[in-house]
C-alpha cells in the first residue's frame, strides 16, 4: 500500500517525535534532572522509534503491522511516564505519545 495512504499516521509520528525531542531537551534543563532520567530515556527511545517507523512506512515496509505493535507499546510507555510529571512539556509530550500509540494500534492487523 502506498505511503500516501498513511499520511495521518505519518503526521502523528512526526508530531510525537517533535514532542519527545522537545520534552527531552526541556527535561535536561530542569532543576531536578535526576528525577527526570526515565522520562529523558523514554523520550529519546520514542523519538527515535517514531522517526524509524515514519521512514519505514515511506519505504513501503511489509512489516508495518509488526512494527506498529511494538512501537505502540514504546509510545504508550513514554506517554505514561511523561504524565507523571507536572511540567507543561511533559504533559504535551504525554498527549502526543498516547495519540501516537493509538494511531499505531490501528495499523496492527
Amino acid at each position: 500500500m502506498p505511503h500516501e495512504n498513511y499520511s495521518s499516521v505519518i503526521q502523528t509520528l512526526n508530531d510525537c517525535m517533535s514532542a519527545c525531542n522537545h520534552c527531552y531537551d526541556a527535561c535536561l534543563k530542569e532543576d531536578h534532572v535526576n528525577m527526570m532520567v526515565e522520562c529523558i530515556r523514554l523520550d529519546r527511545e520514542c523519538a527515535d522509534i517514531c522517526s524509524y517507523l515514519e521512514q519505514a512506512i515511506a519505504r513501503g515496509t511489509p512489516f508495518i503491522s509488526e512494527l506498529a505493535e511494538v512501537f505502540a507499546k514504546i509510545c504508550e510507555s513514554c506517554g505514561n511516564e511523561c504524565k507523571k510529571h507536572d511540567h507543561e512539556h511533559c504533559q504535551k509530550c504525554a498527549e502526543a505519545c498516547l495519540r501516537c500509540a493509538e494511531e499505531c494500534r490501528k495499523l496492527v492487523a
